[in-house]
């Protein structure tokens, strides 16, 4: 059974940064694609940035150029770097998998991920 666990978060102020972390366990195959999404109160879940199992990556636009996704060689370790940040980034940030491989439209769409982790919840303070 693959399971997600989320690490790194907390309070931060304006201009500040932090680094989130995410561990695959039960690893079997290299095809996982992984993605950080976040949920602040009153807001539905959206997508931050993804990588696919191939290495490429997908950000969304409120965060590039400030967020770095990247992944461990063995592929069980998805890192979030996050610079810059503001008081909108205050949200829940969720590690999510599924097993998919082709196409780039899905990658930060919540709903085609199988996969979850539990959350790890960032607050920035102006």
């Amino acid at each position: 059974q693959v399971t997600l666990v989320e690490s790194g978060g907390g309070p931060v102020e304006s201009g500040g940064s932090l680094t989130l972390a995410c561990k695959m366990s039960g690893y079997t195959d290299g095809y996982y694609a992984m993605g950080w999404f976040r949920q602040a109160p009153t807001k539905g879940r959206e997508g931050v940035a993804a990588i696919v199992g191939g290495g490429g990556t997908k950000y969304a636009d409120s965060v590039t150029g400030r967020f770095t996704a990247s992944r461990s060689n063995d592929k069980t370790v998805m890192t979030l770097e996050m610079n810059t940040l503001t008081p909108e980034d205050t949200a829940m940030y969720f590690c999510a998998a599924v097993l998919r491989i082709g196409g780039t439209w899905w990658m930060l769409l919540p709903q085609e991920y199988k996969l979850w982790g539990p959350g790890n919840q960032v607050t920035v303070s102006s």
